[in-house]
């Protein structure tokens, strides 16, 4: 099977399922091991953000969007080429990755032969539910099994390491120019992890809302978890949150390793949130995944 992804969490599905030989093409944000590379082509393009604040970014994206204009530009000459037999795509955010329906009609006019499946989880289950979908669509089933049940014995135990502590009132962070409420599955990884998450927004999409808002849920634990960064471009941007919230303790977490990909490592992530919440009920986290800023 020729497979293409056209998401980076997908990419991530592909690898923990084995599929890395199989995969042909990915964007330009999907992270792709050093030996695969030379097999791997580059279908869908993007702008390079990096060295962009987040209110430059967040301004480039609601122009663009306002305007009607694709934040991502797919190169249908090289899909083409690829002869794909599956393309994992997803609708859930256009921030994110190309729409499956634009995705599907440029199949269609090209005249590929590729089944087209579309990835939209909302909630932590609905994330292991498209590891199966892949698997399944793939021809991996027992692989996507194998896969999910490990991942619900590793939540099973950090639900059981925590069980009967107090939970401490979570605020995640999503972005912070301006200041989003983090929503989808981040809320279950909270919960998940011994803690009860407030200003967020379970199985929905994050929105934008305000410092005030986020300090009226009191929070205890705030997470920042800037969608698009890793730790340290997360770091400092929670230094620049910890002064909104002086009552409480500011972390920031590797927001692409461990909680806006919708893969298997959003375990890593109700792992590492565990260590902060729960330090004495779990292990400690790798120190390149979450950090104490205030």
């Amino acid at each position: 099977m020729r497979l293409v992804s056209l998401l980076p969490s997908a990419t991530e599905i592909a690898y923990a399922l084995g599929l890395g030989d199989e995969l042909v093409g990915v964007t330009f944000e999907c992270e792709v091991p050093a030996a695969h590379r030379a097999g791997v082509t580059v279908v869908v393009g993007g702008r390079d953000t990096r060295g962009m604040s987040p209110g430059e970014i967040d301004a480039y994206v609601r122009g663009r969007l306002a305007a009607g204009d694709d934040l991502y530009t797919l190169h249908a000459g090289a899909l083409a080429g690829l002869d794909p037999d599956l393309i994992l795509t997803q609708d859930l955010c256009r921030v994110c990755a190309l729409p499956s329906g634009q995705v599907a009609d440029a199949v269609a006019h090209l005249g590929c032969r590729a089944e087209v499946l579309s990835l939209d989880p909302y909630t932590l289950d609905d994330v292991l539910g498209t590891i199966r979908a892949v698997g399944a669509a793939a021809r991996v089933p027992e692989r996507a099994e194998a896969l999910v049940d490990g991942l619900r014995a590793r939540l099973a135990a950090v639900r059981a390491a925590v069980a009967g502590r107090p939970r401490r009132r979570v605020a995640v962070v999503e972005w912070v120019d301006p200041p989003f409420g983090a929503g989808h599955w981040i809320p279950d990884l909270v919960e998940a992890a011994g803690g009860e998450p407030v200003a967020t927004h379970p199985g929905a999409r994050s929105t934008a809302t305000s410092w005030a808002a986020l300090r009226a849920a009191r929070p205890e634990v705030v997470l920042v978890t800037p969608c698009g960064f890793r730790l340290d471009g997360a770091a400092a941007q929670a230094a620049e949150v910890a002064p909104h919230f002086p009552d409480a303790q500011v972390w920031a977490v590797d927001a692409d390793g461990l909680i806006v990909r919708a893969g298997p490592r959003l375990v890593d992530g109700a792992e590492a949130i565990a260590a902060v919440l729960h330090p004495d009920a779990v292990p400690a986290p790798p120190p390149d995944r979450i950090r104490r800023v205030a």
